[in-house]
């Protein structure tokens, strides 16, 4: 089936009825249909063709519990993206009056507890009162929804070992475990990978190859969460003693910071992958010494 909405309802339905169900992302399947037709019929032909083909990538069928906290993690990130349009309205408005803050919640806070004192008029006052009441409100919604993604990370075991991984915390890894139940659809680390849109888009032609930026495909929260647990890394690799985070070191030395980020997200992905596919914890391995 096409993987569209409900597609994972009723693939857990038809599983139950002792059937094999592949999803194929909607993407794969627009290849096989046939031109000027749009109809049930033709969709159908195109996903069988699809079906077919030796590379196909699928989209794992989902358990309830896995979609019930995938579900807490868009309500959370459409949480923070309201907070922010709330914030950013707060600093814009107090600009008008001359009042400027640095960027960032912390800063928003700081305004809000001297937004009575301020000397601006009483009608902006009270505006602004109810833009700091939706972000307080905001917030407490954002800390209700982290418990409930903290609670069920917890108690699921690769969710746990993923957490075990440097730059990646329970937030990220709730998220990859709910979204990847089954990590042996993948062959491999690189696959993954480039199903998370982390790999240099090709277009080579003629023997040459031509390596691009990323190709940004699959799901970019993962992807944003994984380029910001590796900002975190990259950002204390400097100060790391001799001998340690070398590869990141070495990296910085020859590429952009950003780059590097995004090399270093493409490597957590790939060990993630091995992470869920062994059911193991992250081990830091080490060079084995010189044979004399």
């Amino acid at each position: 089936m096409e993987a569209c909405a409900t597609a994972h309802y009723w693939a857990r339905r038809l599983m139950a009825l002792g059937h094999q169900v592949r999803l194929i992302p909607a993407t794969r399947v627009k290849a096989y249909v046939q031109r000027g037709k749009k109809n049930d019929a033709t969709d159908a032909a195109a996903i069988a063709e699809a079906v077919t083909r030796p590379h196909m990538a699928f989209v794992p069928v989902k358990s309830e519990g896995q979609q019930a906290v995938l579900m807490l993690h868009r309500t959370r990130d459409l949480l923070v993206r309201q907070r922010t349009m709330l914030i950013n309205a707060l600093r814009a408005h107090l600009a008008e009056f001359g009042i400027i803050a640095g960027q960032g919640r912390r800063k928003a806070m700081d305004l809000i507890a001297i937004l009575d004192d301020m000397a601006i008029p009483d009608l902006a006052k009270a505006a602004l009162r109810e833009l700091a009441g939706q972000i307080e409100s905001g917030d407490r919604r954002i800390a209700a929804m982290e418990k409930e993604i903290l609670s069920w990370h917890k108690a699921d075991e690769p969710s746990c070992n993923l957490a075990t991984i440097p730059g990646i915390g329970p937030i990220t890894a709730s998220i990859l475990s709910a979204t990847v139940p089954d990590p042996s659809l993948f062959k491999n680390g690189r696959q993954f990978a480039a199903w998370l849109g982390l790999v240099p888009r090709q277009n080579s032609s003629g023997g040459k190859d031509r390596l691009g930026g990323i190709t940004k495909a699959g799901d970019r929260t993962i992807r944003r969460l994984l380029v910001s647990g590796a900002t975190a890394v990259i950002r204390y690799a400097r100060t790391k003693a001799p001998g340690e985070a070398g590869w990141l070191k070495a990296l910085l030395d020859r590429k952009p910071a950003k780059v590097v980020t995004v090399a270093l997200a493409n490597k957590m992905a790939r060990i993630a992958w091995a992470v869920l596919n062994r059911g193991e914890v992250y081990r830091l391995t080490f060079p084995l010494p010189a044979m004399s």
